[in-house]
């Protein structure tokens, strides 16, 4: 059966892939084509046969966005509540005392996972490595909104629990935690077998310290037998940081490395703490040297924690060692282009230098890294052969004007605001700033009803009994309305 070609042509910036570079280039004036199953045609003028054509002029396009570490479940929800929370015995952190407060219901969970898919595509992603607790309505909704998606099931054997807001304690229940390890596999493996053949899995020990070392390397074992990636929380907090040192006298990154579980395969969430943090009190160098030596990936996702005032220290310096960092973006907005951007500013700030990373550096974190701790070298970039999976800049946004370098404008100033359209494997899931696949709007009037219900229910989830206004009270105080 012929595949149709769909053709754009004089495209006034494409952002190419140069196998030569082995990094992205500026073409100008170029033509692409494209059917469903990859590009056929990248660079001068196409004269092969076609389908149909579009016009490219005024048009930046670029590879589909890699985000190699997000949460559905409850974490749509969560907007607007805990921003200004933490636990000050806990280095500010909320994680711990707050995340758990939290419920969803099953009725509002397809519409979170679709509210938090959405949002991303309109943001310019085109694959992601969604982490949350497994649910009928996982595969199917991700399926049907064209996305490319990898599950990662979350388990684990220990649930945090913070006594009186000063001290972390581990309650263990590790048959539990067995038990959803292999509800885990049997999701990872539906994934991999779904018929759309966008989806796929990755198997996901939730937190470094929340597992013990055996279901560790048990869990890092199956994804090997399957050839699929691995992702696991580690070093994301000072919490955990010292809490693995009083366990085991390692680092995350050094107690990974002594299970023998670190390499090519593995994706460290956040990895921030790390041994040469200037918060820690390790002042060595080892960490970084065994990530870049093993070419294990880190999922960077720096608004959560700069919410928080906490910074990966640096993407430079960790890209300078050699380590592959790749973005992801945690929690909401689930907005790949600001989190590309507050990669940006917290890299030179942590840095202290304008150059600790540049714009195109942020590009390349965002796909081609992406692709690579995900195994894949037909994702993240534009070359024939690559999946179609694309996005289209409008040049004459107001946000874009005027134009010496696209990529800074779109990065620094405009976002996701002068994303036109976005595809995967040919397909627009996103016209308009809208997705075309799945009810959006429909998916984004329950969250209201799910939100409240979640804060209704907080008082029975935090150990104090305290009440939403006392766990997250409101920015501003509420006066009475003066009566007429």
């Amino acid at each position: 059966m012929t595949k149709e070609i769909h053709v754009i042509r004089n495209v006034h910036t494409l952002v190419a892939f140069d196998r030569e570079r082995d990094g992205h280039v500026y073409l100008r004036d170029a033509d692409i084509a494209y059917d469903d199953k990859g590009f056929v045609h990248v660079g001068g003028h196409y004269d092969g046969p076609f389908d149909s054509e579009s016009s490219g002029r005024d048009r930046m396009i670029m590879p589909g966005f890699v985000n190699v570490h997000c949460h559905s479940g409850e974490e749509p929800i969560s907007k607007g509540i805990f921003e200004d929370m933490g636990t000050a015995a806990l280095w500010g952190n909320a994680l711990y005392e707050y995340s758990n407060l939290l419920e969803i219901d099953d009725d509002a969970i397809e519409a979170s996972l679709t509210v938090m898919v959405g949002d991303l595509m309109r943001s310019g992603v085109t694959t992601l490595l969604d982490i949350a607790g497994p649910h009928e309505s996982w595969l199917p909704t991700l399926a049907r909104s064209g996305a490319r998606a990898f599950v990662a099931p979350g388990f684990r054997q220990a649930q945090w629990y913070v006594e009186d807001s000063h001290r972390l304690d581990f309650r263990w229940h590790k048959a539990r935690g067995r038990e959803a390890f292999a509800r885990a596999l049997e999701v990872v493996d539906a994934a991999a077998a779904h018929p759309s053949g966008r989806l796929g899995g990755v198997v996901a020990p939730s937190q470094i310290e929340t597992c013990s070392p055996e279901l560790l390397q048990d869990a890092v074992t199956a994804a090997r037998k399957r050839g699929i990636p691995v992702t696991i929380h580690a070093a994301q907090t000072m919490a955990e940081h010292e809490e693995l040192l009083r366990r085991h006298g390692l680092t995350a990154v050094q107690y990974l490395e002594s299970l023998g579980l670190l390499g090519k395969d593995l994706i460290l969430g956040h990895c921030i703490f790390v041994d040469s943090h200037s918060w820690t009190r390790q002042r060595t160098e080892v960490d970084l040297r065994l990530l870049a030596d093993r070419k294990t990936t880190v999922a960077h996702c720096p608004v959560t924690f700069s919410r928080s005032g906490m910074a990966l220290e640096s993407v430079g310096r960790y890209r300078r060692a050699g380590v592959n960092v790749a973005l992801g973006t945690d929690s909401y907005p689930f907005n790949m282009l600001e989190e590309m951007r507050q990669a940006m500013i917290c890299a030179r700030l942590a840095g202290k230098s304008v150059f600790d990373v540049a714009t195109g550096d942020i590009l390349e974190a965002a796909t081609i890294a992406g692709a690579r701790a995900l195994g894949r070298d037909d994702i993240g970039r534009i070359a024939v052969g690559s999946k179609a999976d694309f996005l289209v800049v409008d040049l004459r946004h107001h946000a874009m004007q005027p134009i010496y370098d696209p990529l800074r404008n779109l990065l620094h100033c405009a976002a996701e605001r002068a994303i036109e359209r976005v595809y995967v494997d040919g397909t627009c899931v996103v016209s308009g700033g809208r997705p075309t696949l799945v009810d959006y709007d429909g998916a984004l009037a329950k969250l209201q009803e799910a939100q409240d219900y979640a804060c209704r229910k907080a008082p029975e989830n935090d150990p104090r009994g305290r009440g939403m206004r006392t766990l997250a009270p409101l920015s501003l105080p509420t006066a009475v309305s003066a009566k007429a």
